[in-house]
């Protein structure tokens, strides 16, 4: 899954779902005039494509690999013949949805009320829980189409947090230096969102 990659455009069908691994892939919505906004961001914990199992053939969002990284996909045929079983898988897949809803909806509500300073870190927040180190390949411009403002509003959050002690911004590539710090900058939107994704898919115990 190479940074940048369209997994689904907008109003496509979905001839696989995929379960990424070691990637990260924003869910976007775009505009007739091309802008765009993240409402949801997926990693290992999740799938792309429940619109199949929610009883549609084509999804609204469109799906970009944000960080890059390795994962799996799955036919759609073979998803949905395990989902209909009525098993396990059915039960698991209805609690991820449940938990990516709650993160849209908080996304819509910390994009409405909150500054763009709490966005950026509830952004790079639920960036780090995906991701199996503390860096972030990823561009300002990229960064601004996924919050959906401007790129200069990004520079100067982004110039803040540094400045803080926060996070270390260089060519595109951004480390988390203190992530108490950015826990303690950031809305409460994060915590929800965490909260919800640990009560509905709890870790699995090392066997």
């Amino acid at each position: 899954m190479p940074l940048g990659a369209v997994l689904y455009e907008s109003g496509s069908q979905l001839p696989y779902v995929y379960f990424p691994t070691t990637a990260i892939v924003s869910l976007l919505y775009v505009m007739e005039d091309g802008a765009s906004a993240e409402i949801a961001v997926v990693g290992r914990e999740g799938i792309i494509g429940i619109s199949l199992f929610m009883g549609g053939i084509s999804t609204p969002a469109r799906s970009v690999v944000q960080s890059s990284g390795q994962g799996f996909r799955l036919k759609a045929g073979l998803m949905m013949q395990e989902f209909n079983r009525a098993g396990p898988v059915l039960h698991l897949l209805l609690r991820y949805t449940q938990a990516l809803i709650t993160q849209m909806a908080q996304t819509a509500a910390c994009n409405r009320h909150h500054t763009l300073d709490q966005q950026l870190c509830r952004w790079l927040l639920l960036s780090l829980d995906r991701l199996e180190s503390d860096q972030l390949v990823m561009t300002q411009e990229l960064i601004a189409n996924m919050l959906g403002v401007r790129r200069e509003g990004v520079t100067e959050a982004a110039g803040q947090l540094q400045k803080a002690g926060l996070i270390r911004y260089r060519r595109g590539h951004i480390t988390v230096l203190d992530r108490d710090g950015l826990e303690q900058r950031t809305c409460e939107c994060y915590a929800v969102v965490k909260r919800e994704y640990d009560r509905l898919l709890p870790p699995t115990p090392a066997t």
